[in-house]
């Protein structure tokens, strides 16, 4: 059986004046995978809010995902091709006071010279009935080695107490 070593290649934690975007650069080639987990919440005055990501600065419509999120009691679905990758939502302003979101996505083979897939999971935490968990499956493509990561919220700002770690995985 294959088994699996974590390592943090990096961590961010937002500071009082929050962050419109978070980067992990220079990301090193020498795993096989790459996972990003996340703790956050945005200070746009919606009840919840998308996050996205582009890797290596690209801006071009290289980004393919398909979406499947509810909350218990709705569902919804969608997808598209764009200039970045969405991958859930997490609490805004209008939810309750200091609730975070949770999510993590997943990068197996980064370093190949393939096009990258990206799984997804997040939960945009607000305790009340709209709460939403979103599964993203997206694709990013291009065929160069992952080096970089720009992650940032649809709207206002990552707040204060928002986490970011990076994480490097060697499959064994």
């Amino acid at each position: 059986m294959a088994t699996s070593t974590y390592n943090l290649i990096a961590s961010q934690v937002v500071g009082s004046g929050g962050a419109s975007s978070i980067t992990f650069s220079s990301i090193p080639g020498t795993y096989t995978d790459l996972k990003v987990v996340y703790s956050t919440r945005t200070s746009d005055s919606a009840t919840d809010k998308g996050m996205f990501v582009q890797f290596n600065g690209d801006t071009t419509s290289s980004y393919t995902y398909k979406f499947l999120r509810g909350n218990g009691s709705a569902a919804g679905s969608g997808g598209t091709t764009t200039t970045l990758l969405y991958f859930g939502n997490f609490p805004g302003g209008g939810s309750t006071a200091s609730t975070f979101g949770n999510g993590e996505f997943y990068i197996p083979n980064y370093t190949s010279g393939n096009y990258k897939s990206v799984s997804a999971d997040s939960v945009s935490e607000n305790n009340a009935t709209a709460a939403w968990d979103t599964l993203v499956a997206g694709l990013w493509s291009k065929t160069n080695a992952i080096t970089s990561i720009l992650l940032y919220p649809e709207g206002g700002n990552f707040v204060q107490y928002s986490t970011f770690y990076l994480y490097g995985i060697n499959n064994s």
